[in-house]
């Protein structure tokens, strides 16, 4: 895919999100905000015999669907750092520690307003999340104005972000473990590491594979999405068949890139967007949890990839990327910190109760809305348009 094309599909993946969240707020401060509550927590269920998942809609949508965007992650992951922009070390510096500052950051900011709370303390890895396609988006609008070398640098520092914020997950966000369903867990990573040892290539191998995989994670108290990272890094890089050498994980990113950028992440933003806006819920962004939130991506995402990129540079195991000046990587630092897509998946999982999780969505918003305007602001003083000179006959 050429540059031109893919800039314009982040655009429309951007566009179709930014809709999204934006529909479910007119719905849920609207007449029919009854019926956006109502399809939320339609219950639905899956039997099989005995078996049976009944959960509502909304879980269906964060645990299940969401697979696939993680799934995408794994992929795009592996693809990095096998053959991309992350396969050497000199080329994982930089973005490196800036994801690790735009991390760590944010989360001692939260930390600062929230240490005597232990139910807050749930939210600290809220506002260390970067949302990769909306920060995209915003460079993509700013057109020719914005040097490759700063989309490049994004996607990296995003690419690590995910990375992080899957740890953190994994870690910290695991529910009471069920022993007989982790092990049926392991039995489906061990035949998903055949799968890519023996280089099988067939697509229904690894989705078999993968729903036995889910439901087992799902039922062990772990977070069901991680199912689709295992997935993802199962899938072979290489392939050979019948004497063509072809890319499964490629094939397989490209086939679903589509449906997770217009497809999954809308669905996913339209379901955890809805808020109902009044001066009351305003009033709580000046609570601990929302400041810490709502400024720690704001004035956390900048400070942390700005000073740990310092550092790296002063080092000597980093540089800035090509072409770019401070003032200029202040500018997407700033874009950074927008966190819609990962900020509100965490937060579902360090608030479920409804309340709290209605005042950190708005506290996820009202940091990215002023990071995204900000930054902007920022890369419209620091970058000049550029523009290539007409050809002579």
């Amino acid at each position: 895919m050429s540059s031109g094309a893919l800039s314009r599909s982040q655009l429309v993946a951007g566009l179709t999100t930014l809709g999204a969240m934006l529909l479910a707020l007119l719905l849920d401060n609207s007449p029919v905000r009854a019926w956006y509550d109502i399809v939320h927590h339609v219950p639905v269920s899956l039997r099989v015999g005995e078996f049976a998942i009944d959960k509502p809609l909304i879980l269906w949508i964060n645990e299940g669907l969401m697979v696939f965007f993680f799934l995408l992650i794994a992929l795009e992951l592996k693809r990095e750092v096998v053959e991309g922009q992350l396969a050497t070390p000199k080329a994982i510096a930089t973005p490196g520690f800036a994801a690790l500052g735009g991390m760590a950051v944010p989360a001692l900011i939260y930390t600062a307003f929230n240490a005597g709370d232990p139910e807050a303390m749930r939210g600290w890895a809220i506002p260390a999340a970067t949302d990769a396609v909306l920060a995209l988006t915003v460079l993509v609008l700013l057109g020719p104005r914005v040097p490759s070398s700063l989309k490049v640098f994004l996607v990296a520092v995003a690419i690590f972000d995910d990375l992080g914020a899957i740890l953190v997950i994994a870690l910290f966000y695991t529910e009471q473990l069920s022993t007989p369903s982790l092990v049926m867990a392991g039995f489906g990573i061990t035949a998903l590491v055949a799968l890519n040892v023996f280089k099988v290539t067939r697509t229904a191998a690894y989705v078999v594979v993968g729903v036995f995989l889910w439901v087992t994670v799902l039922k062990s108290g772990v977070n069901a999405t991680l199912a689709g990272v295992a997935i993802g890094l199962a899938i072979p890089m290489r392939a050979t068949q019948g004497g063509r050498s072809f890319s499964p994980l490629r094939d397989t990113e490209q086939a679903l890139n589509p449906w997770v950028a217009l497809g999954v992440v809308p669905v996913f933003a339209f379901f955890n967007s809805g808020i109902v806006l009044s001066l009351a819920s305003a009033a709580t962004l000046g609570s601990p949890t929302s400041l810490g939130i709502a400024l720690g991506l704001f004035a956390g995402k900048p400070l942390g990839i700005l000073g740990f990129t310092w550092l790296a540079v002063r080092l000597g195991v980093a540089r800035l990327p090509e072409a770019v000046s401070w003032r200029q990587l202040a500018g997407v630092a700033l874009v950074a910190g927008i966190g819609f897509t990962m900020s509100l998946f965490i937060a579902g999982l360090a608030f479920p109760d409804p309340e709290a999780f209605r005042n950190a969505r708005l506290s996820v918003i009202a940091g990215s809305l002023l990071s995204a305007a900000v930054g902007v602001v920022v890369l419209m003083k620091t970058t000049q348009p550029r523009f290539n000179p007409p050809e002579h006959s």
